[in-house]
């Protein structure tokens, strides 16, 4: 069956960097779309960034661009969230999630997640 599990959330200052993995398995990853999501306390969940199966091709959130960078390792089945200059308000759960054909930024489009990982970021 699909698995996403989720690893490299942690406590961090802000300024300081994190790097999430997502490790995919029981499908054919490289043939498939991927995004990043977080979550925050009380609020909905909401779309970080995603990359293309076929030429990598990545989108960002506007609050993220510039400090975030998307990855993929079709060998190794993963998916990566590199997060640079945290702030207090990058803070959630961060999800990753299979997309569907077109996906990109559509929630309602990715129909795999994984469980999440916290980061926390302290001001």
């Amino acid at each position: 069956q699909v698995q996403l599990v989720e690893s490299g959330g942690g406590l961090v200052q802000a300024g300081g960097s994190l790097r999430l993995s997502c490790a995919a398995s029981g499908f054919g990853f490289s043939n498939y779309a991927m995004g990043w999501f977080r979550q925050a306390p009380g609020k909905e969940r909401e779309f970080v960034a995603h990359i293309n199966w076929i030429d990598s091709r990545t989108g960002y959130a506007d609050s993220v661009k510039g400090r975030f960078t998307i990855s993929r390792d079709n060998a190794k089945n993963t998916v990566y969230l590199q997060m640079n200059s945290l702030k207090p308000e990058d803070t959630a759960v961060y999800y990753c999630a299979r997309a569907t054909y077109n996906a990109g930024t559509n929630i309602r489009l990715y129909d795999y997640w994984g469980q999440g990982t916290q980061v926390t970021v302290s001001s």
